[in-house]
C-alpha cells in the first residue's frame, strides 16, 4: 500500500502537465505582448518627437520670420522677450561648420525654440560645445541619446545637403524599421526617413551623434533595415 502511494506521488498527471503548459503559454504571451506594447510606445514617442520638432521649427519661422539658431542672440532675445545666449550668423539657414563650431547654431536652435515656447525644456545654447546626455544643450530621444538638427548630407541614398533632424543613436533596428514604416516608406535609402551614415562628416566629434552601426542596413541590394542583425545602435534622419 505504501509503495503504491509513493508511486502516485512521484510524478504529475497529464492534466497537471497540461495546466502547467497552459499557464506558461499565457505568461509568455503576456510577456511578448507587453514587449510589443513597449516597442510600439517607443515608436510613437520617436514619431511624435520628430513631428513636433518639425512643427516647432516652421512655427518659429512663421512667427518671427527668422530661422531658429541662425538668428543672432541679441535680436532673438529682444523679439522673444527673454535673454538668449546662443545665436547664429543671420544668413537665413542653419550652418554646421566642421570642427569645434559644428554645434553652435544647432545648440542655439534648441534654446531659441524652448524660450519662445515651441518646445518643452530649458536649453543653454552654449557655443562650441558638443551636446551630451547631461549638459542640457539638446533634447534626448526615447533611448536617452542626443537629438540634433542641421544642414548636412550625412544620410543614406541620394544625399544633397538638406535640413534634417538626427533622430538619435541607440535605436534598435526593429524600432527604426517600424518608425520608417509609420512615417515614410520603410526603406532606409529613400523618402524623408533615411538611415544615418556610419561615419558622418558633421555631428561626429567625440560621441558621433550623427552616426550609427554600419550593420543596421544590409550590405547588399536591396538595401533594407537589417532586422536579422538585431543591432541596438541605429539612427535615423528626418529630412525637412
Amino acid at each position: 500500500m505504501e509503495r503504491g502511494l509513493r508511486r502516485r506521488e512521484a510524478g504529475f498527471s497529464l492534466v497537471e502537465i497540461a495546466i502547467v503548459l497552459v499557464i506558461i503559454g499565457l505568461l509568455l504571451g503576456a510577456i511578448l505582448k507587453g514587449q510589443e506594447m513597449i516597442n510600439s510606445a517607443k515608436v510613437r514617442n520617436l514619431a511624435d518627437m520628430s513631428s513636433h520638432i518639425q512643427a516647432a521649427y516652421f512655427g518659429f519661422v512663421d512667427r518671427y520670420r527668422n530661422v531658429p539658431g541662425d538668428w543672432g542672440a541679441v535680436p532673438a532675445g529682444a523679439a522673444i522677450g527673454v535673454a538668449v545666449t546662443g545665436g547664429g550668423n543671420n544668413n537665413g539657414r542653419l550652418d554646421n561648420v566642421a570642427g569645434a563650431n559644428v554645434y553652435d547654431e544647432a545648440n542655439a536652435l534648441w534654446e531659441q525654440l524652448s524660450k519662445a515656447g515651441f518646445i518643452q525644456g530649458a536649453y543653454l545654447g552654449s557655443a562650441a560645445v558638443e551636446p551630451s546626455t547631461t549638459n542640457n544643450l539638446a533634447p534626448l530621444n526615447a533611448f536617452n541619446n542626443v537629438v540634433t538638427i542641421g544642414r548636412t548630407s550625412d544620410y543614406q541614398g541620394t544625399n544633397p545637403v538638406r535640413l534634417n533632424l538626427v533622430i538619435g543613436r541607440g535605436v534598435p533596428v526593429s524600432i527604426m524599421l517600424e518608425l520608417d514604416i509609420k512615417l515614410d516608406d520603410g526603406v532606409p535609402l529613400t523618402g524623408v526617413i533615411r538611415g544615418a551614415l556610419a561615419a558622418p562628416v558633421i555631428f561626429a566629434n567625440a560621441n558621433n551623434w550623427g552616426g550609427m552601426l554600419a550593420t543596421c542596413i544590409t550590405a547588399a541590394a536591396p538595401f533594407i533595415w537589417n532586422v536579422a542583425a538585431d543591432d541596438q545602435d541605429c539612427n535615423g534622419i528626418h529630412l525637412y
